[in-house]
């Protein structure tokens, strides 16, 4: 089996037997991209426990997957309480023994004028998308460092949006920019520690997050693309991955160019989600996952 970053990046062969054995969580595991992690990480042997806030939901999904010959176990997981969060990776522990890899992926989205913005959106997007995350780390990182291992690994699913800032989508990129900022400290904190940081940032995945978004410049992404992505870098770490590929090296590149230029090029490549945005399309994902108290992370 071969898995690749994206756009045939380092290429990797893994045969199945290199994932058997590991114990990998995945927050926000219910459906969408989480679900996808979830499905492929067990097809390539390992023992996956996905957590969600909809604890039936990630149970059903777990079934579903075990159906096709995988190891995946569902629980209920609210990532914005540290004692629901600390509950489930000692859960997990205890059923199969030291986490390997921590998969947060769990996030909500909401789109539009950063001024119309309700204020339950904008406290559920920080809880979530940012705090969840930092959560996340502080929970599971000492443990694997403690145990001195080496292959402790936290794999974090961002966004584009840590880089850029799509009007429309303020506040969430804010979120992601802050995930970004807290992993590159993170990552200097556990350096020679064994414990690998790597974090995923695609554009926009056709999910039910991203429901009524434009993609701008770049083509429509599949949770398969994220998650492939996802088991090649547990096979071979690395700290910042975009898809498309080519869009890192590019961001970087344009921070170089005068203001001018730069709002420019960015104009020409990020989607205006305040004028592209079906809100009605939205509605409904917005008011369960966003406004309302339920995280079903990435959709």
């Amino acid at each position: 089996m071969r898995y690749f970053l994206p756009d045939g990046e380092g290429a990797v062969s893994m045969t199945s037997s290199s994932m058997n054995g590991r114990v990998i969580a995945v927050t926000g595991g219910a459906r969408g991209i989480g679900r996808e992690i979830a499905r492929q990480l067990a097809l390539a042997g390992a023992r996956v426990a996905i957590g969600d806030v909809d604890g039936a939901a990630a149970r059903r999904t777990a079934d579903e997957l075990g159906r096709t010959g995988g190891t995946v176990e569902g629980l209920e997981l609210d990532v914005t309480d540290t004692a629901s969060f600390t509950a489930f990776l000692t859960a997990v522990e205890d059923h199969w023994g030291p986490i390997d890899v921590l998969v947060n992926n769990a996030g909500v989205m909401w789109v539009g004028k950063f001024d119309e913005e309700p204020d339950s959106a904008t406290d559920r997007q920080l809880a979530v998308n940012l705090h969840g995350v930092i959560r996340g780390v502080r929970l599971a990182a000492p443990a694997m460092r403690e145990r001195g291992r080496g292959r402790g690994q936290i794999v974090t699913v961002a966004s584009l949006a840590s880089k850029v800032a799509p009007p429309g989508e303020s506040t969430y990129a804010a979120t992601k920019h802050g995930v970004l900022g807290y992993l590159t400290g993170v990552r200097e904190e556990l350096r020679g520690s064994g414990v690998r940081i790597s974090v995923i940032m695609p554009g926009v995945v056709d999910t039910e997050l991203a429901a009524g978004t434009a993609t701008g410049a770049a083509r429509l992404l599949t949770p398969a693309d994220v998650a492939k992505t996802v088991v090649a870098v547990i096979h071979r770490p690395r700290f910042e991955v975009t898809i498309p590929r080519y869009v890192g090296p590019l961001a970087r590149l344009v921070t170089v160019f005068p203001q001018f230029a730069r709002d420019f090029a960015i104009r020409r490549m990020v989607p205006d989600q305040v004028r592209s945005t079906n809100k009605s399309a939205r509605a409904a994902y917005e008011s369960r996952a966003v406004t309302d108290e339920d995280d079903t992370g990435p959709a």
